[in-house]
């Protein structure tokens, strides 16, 4: 796959189902503006797969993380971003964007993957988007953004940047699948992970509510009744207090405000 010149070391992919094909034009119409040069990558088709994903599900876990069924979507979406992960190692490119479909790019979205690049020295995986992003911590500033950690809640995998290292390291401990894949990597104390935003985020998620994952026009996204999603809360309440005390062990828990060094631009 050819690179783009300002960003030799980047690969990128935009992930997206062969039969999204508005979605695809929309993404190709952003992208046509930026310069970056990038490849599609085929999303898995989580219910036409189901045979197939169902065993790398531990799916009792899963339930109890959620508070309701798994949806074969965001299995397949999870499988989707591994497979790209996959793509990335057999590269010799050295960070990973990737991007999912319903993404819109703002004007300052280049400008900021510039920067992003120059702070690699600082994050292991970076959000460039979110659905939610809650209790951020400012690890220190890099040019017109924050650098945050999150205390709580930091979902949305529709856009962010991944360092080879973490993609080796991170890779053979994500199956079997016992949460959505945001949520797992959220979950920053069990993983060790430099898993921050950069804010103002560069691009949002625009998905009408049709998402087949998330989507509140979508109608099997369905939670149980409050009676059945005590472990889901208490899943949550488990992971607050463990990024609580990892924030707290590894220096992130009280904001920075200092200016972060740059590297050159890769």
């Amino acid at each position: 796959m050819q690179q783009a010149d300002q960003f030799p070391m980047l690969m990128t992919f935009v992930i997206n189902l062969p039969q999204s094909k508005e979605r695809r034009q929309r993404m190709e119409m952003q992208l046509e503006t930026t310069g970056l040069h990038y490849a599609f990558y085929e999303a898995v088709d989580g219910k036409a797969e189901w045979d197939r994903l169902a065993p790398s599900v531990d799916i009792s876990a899963f339930q109890r993380h959620v508070g309701r069924a798994v949806l074969p979507g965001e299995i397949g979406c999870y499988h989707a971003h591994l497979g790209a992960w996959q793509r990335f190692l057999d590269s010799s490119a050295e960070f990973l964007l990737v991007l999912e479909d319903d993404m819109v790019l703002h004007a300052d979205f280049i400008d900021a993957l510039h920067v992003a690049l120059r702070a690699s020295s600082h994050w292991d995986m970076l959000k460039l988007a979110k659905i939610r992003a809650k209790q951020p911590i400012c690890q220190g500033r890099i040019g017109p953004y924050q650098l945050n950690a999150y205390l709580g809640a930091a979902t949305g995998f529709g856009a962010y940047l991944l360092n080879r290292e973490t993609a080796m390291r991170l890779l053979p401990l994500l199956l079997p699948i016992k949460a959505p894949i945001d949520r797992e990597l959220e979950q920053v104390h069990r993983y060790d992970l430099r898993h921050f935003g950069l804010e103002p985020f560069p691009a949002h998620p625009e998905d009408h509510g049709r998402s087949t994952i998330t989507g509140d026009q979508f109608g099997a996204v369905k939670r149980w009744p409050l009676r059945k999603r005590w472990t889901k809360y208490a899943e949550q309440l488990e992971n607050l207090i463990g990024r609580l005390i990892y924030l707290c062990v590894t220096r992130r828990l009280i904001p920075k405000t200092n200016n972060l060094p740059l590297q050159g631009l890769r």
